[in-house]
């Protein structure tokens, strides 16, 4: 929770900063984490600036090419949220006085090596050096048809919640970095993320709202529900697992609030109509991504935790950025 007398994230942007984008339509309000840039007659930019910080977002003692991975991927885990097929980025690190050419290289080979991966190339940027931490900002732009980018805001009560691949394992993956668990599969998952690029930009046209699952599902999915004026219920015991997040829970349940909490999924939480669940699953197929049907849209507000239909207290509700 925020100190007293600070607030949070969500409500600094809303009292803060929405208002200076009140007359640029292309920024939502604000209220989801793209923006749509008109580009051509035919294609819209979207697009995603996210920061992370050495201690905050990832290990101190990373290694350099992982450190590139991970501030690239979040970024187009976001264009994949809003549809966007990868197109350019840029680039602003901010080093700490301790910094090396070794380490840079390094970090430049992680960015190399994934740009050939996911079709993105550098466009510019700017490299400063600070008392520190290290800090690495990307600004990624993505392509999307014009006027289709998806958003947060456009989920209808009855519409059906989808995510896509497992959940929890980012959460659990920095448990184990921090030497509190067990498992080579998990800490991956946290060291690198691995964003929906294929099948977001297949949702244009299927999805009704979507979100990235960066602060927790409860968390993101709420997002979703807020920004479209609805109440949103998931089903705990329907929320996918891999194999090694199961073993985990099966010794200590209480990991559940880490899960469902945690964030660092870098997954997609989906609104999707009824009458489009089987486009749904023809491009979770096409693109070789699993997704589960895990809760439904409804009038009201709020998220709601059910447990075999249960309703349940969330312990947890997702990451807290300002404290």
């Amino acid at each position: 929770m925020p100190r007293p007398g600070r607030i949070g994230e969500f409500e600094l942007i809303h009292r803060y900063f929405a208002p200076l984008a009140r007359d640029f339509a292309g920024a939502g309000g604000l209220k989801s984490d793209n923006a749509f840039l008109p580009a051509d007659p035919r294609h819209d930019l979207v697009v995603k600036t996210d920061t992370i910080v050495s201690g905050v977002h990832f290990l101190a003692d990373e290694k350099p090419g992982v450190v590139a991975a991970k501030a690239l991927r979040v970024c187009l885990s976001d264009l994949a949220a809003g549809g966007g097929v990868p197109y350019a980025y840029q680039l602003s690190l901010s080093l700490d006085r301790g910094w090396s050419e070794r380490w840079v290289a390094a970090f430049a080979r992680g960015l190399a090596a994934d740009q050939r991966r996911y079709g993105i190339a550098l466009s510019g940027g700017d490299t400063v050096v600070s008392p520190g931490p290290l800090t690495i900002t990307i600004t990624a732009f993505g392509r999307v048809a014009r006027g289709k980018g998806l958003g947060r805001g456009g989920a209808k009560a009855g519409d059906e919640l989808w995510v896509t691949g497992t959940i929890g394992d980012g959460a659990l993956g920095l448990l184990v970095a921090q030497g509190k668990l067990e498992g080579p599969a998990l800490e991956k998952r946290y060291r690198l993320p691995q964003p929906r690029t294929t099948l977001g930009p297949k949702l244009v046209g299927i999805a009704a709202a979507t979100a990235d699952v960066s602060d927790g599902l409860l968390a993101d999915a709420g997002h979703i529900a807020e920004a479209s004026r609805l109440a949103v219920h998931i089903e705990r015991d329907h929320v996918p697992l891999s194999v090694a997040a199961r073993r985990v829970i099966a010794a200590d349940a209480s990991l559940w609030a880490s899960v469902l909490g945690g964030g660092d999924d870098y997954e997609l939480v989906i609104a999707v109509p009824p009458s489009r669940r089987t486009r749904l699953l023809a491009a979770a197929r096409d693109t070789g991504v699993k997704a589960t049907h895990i809760g439904q849209f409804f009038r009201g507000q709020g998220v709601q935790l059910t447990i075999d239909g249960v309703p349940a207290r969330a312990t947890r509700k997702g990451y807290v950025h300002f404290f």
